[in-house]
């Protein structure tokens, strides 16, 4: 005679053995994914999106200036230095950069994101070291920043894109510091985050002031 069985009935709310399916490798994780940190909404990540608004407002103010001065009868556009385009192409290097550096971060792995953030800086002052570079060549062919309107609004949209750049190496250099120090995964998204959306920012406002600058 066959032994009479019993069936074991899961309690409600308990989870499939292996636990939570967080795709992580923490206690009860199945092993088959890498543990991810979720961003936080911060001070910092506020004070940035703010920051990028008054930014964006300041440069639709030049470029609609710029449009309109355009029309002028004394409008002339010379050509602009080559190096431009190797700069547009570091700084779009840099995002992706920064990108990876983000990415080491949410797995915690904390040597790789402070291998990016470097990698990321030092692309960020070369960026600024060729815009420096595309003024000496302005200089060198006897264009300064008198010489016409379109000449005048090359320098101020660059020289103040520069400057807010120079601000983000500073931002980076702080990341380079902090971050890799952070005890956790989420910490270190704390400081990379907002630097992050700072950075990538600067970067689609540089494509931006470069079609203006080149097309219009």
């Amino acid at each position: 005679m066959p032994a009479p069985t019993r069936t074991l009935e899961r309690p409600p709310g308990a989870q499939e053995p292996g636990g939570p399916a967080t795709g992580g490798r923490g206690p009860g994780g199945s092993g088959g994914g890498e543990q991810t940190a979720v961003p936080a909404t911060t001070p910092a990540r506020i004070a940035v999106w703010l920051l990028v608004g008054a930014i964006t407002a300041l440069f639709a103010a030049f470029t609609s200036t710029y449009l309109v001065r355009r029309g002028e009868a004394d409008w002339r556009v010379g050509p602009l230095p080559p190096i431009l385009w190797l700069t547009t192409a570091i700084i779009l290097a840099s995002s992706i950069a920064l990108q990876q550096a983000r990415r080491h971060g949410q797995r915690a792995a904390m040597t790789g994101l402070r291998i990016w953030l470097v990698v990321t800086t030092l692309l960020g002052l070369a960026f600024l070291a060729g815009q420096l570079l595309a003024w000496r060549q302005l200089v060198a062919t006897g264009i300064y920043l008198a010489t016409n309107p379109h000449s005048s609004f090359f320098y101020l949209l660059t020289g103040a894109h520069g400057l807010h750049l120079a601000g983000g190496i500073g931002a980076l250099l702080y990341a380079v510091r902090r971050a890799p120090a952070a005890a956790t995964a989420s910490a270190a998204l704390d400081v990379t985050d907002p630097v992050a959306t700072y950075w990538h920012f600067l970067t689609g406002l540089w494509v931006y002031l470069f079609v203006i600058l080149y097309a219009i």
